[in-house]
């Protein structure tokens, strides 16, 4: 469940924003923008990641190690070729940690950036046309789709949250941006 927080400006009252600490982002009341960044939750770091693979290798080739002392000496490829595996999903799964979406709404335009460590891409759309659409799964086994949309062109957003933190970031979007032909207000109201 988000908690509600207050920032003070040096301007005068303080401005409400929400802080998400159980969801993998966070969403800031800027005077003049709404500035939401979203990123997966990678609860492991890189040591503990280091550490868990390291002691699982340890463990599994002292097995494999005595299954070949005693002859069989097949054990040891696949001891090999599972770790190999197992380091792969886990280099797979930390380089996650790297990847952000940035989601900028100003009174004119709609600015989507996607970052990873490697890439940045960089989307904007008029405020006035953008749409926020939350579409339905193919089938129940999928999660639903996200997307801003405007002028034959789409960008997904949170593949990587789960079902009620996309729906609760539609919900944010669609007040946000309105529908299309509106823009409602961003000034918070009092």
């Amino acid at each position: 469940m988000p908690r509600r927080a207050t920032h003070l400006n040096n301007e005068g009252p303080a401005v409400p924003s929400i802080r998400c600490q159980d969801l993998p982002g966070c969403v800031e009341v800027v005077p003049e923008a709404l500035r939401i960044v979203i990123c997966p939750h990678c609860s492991l770091s890189l040591r503990a990641a280091m550490l868990f693979f390291g002691s699982l290798c340890c463990v599994s080739f002292a097995i494999a190690g005595l299954m070949a002392a005693r002859g069989f000496w097949p054990v040891l490829p696949f001891a090999g070729g599972e770790m190999l595996l197992l380091g792969w999903a886990l280099r797979t799964s930390m380089q996650r940690r790297h990847h952000r979406e940035t989601i900028t709404v100003t009174e004119s335009d709609v600015s989507v950036e996607l970052r990873d460590r490697e890439h940045s891409t960089q989307l904007v759309f008029p405020r006035h046309w953008a749409q926020v659409k939350l579409r339905r799964p193919a089938s129940r086994l999928h999660p639903s789709r996200l997307t801003i949309e405007s002028h034959g062109r789409r960008c997904e957003l949170g593949s990587f949250l789960t079902e009620a933190e996309r729906r609760g970031l539609a919900m944010r979007l669609q007040n946000a941006i309105g529908r299309i032909n509106e823009s409602p207000s961003l000034a918070p109201s009092a």
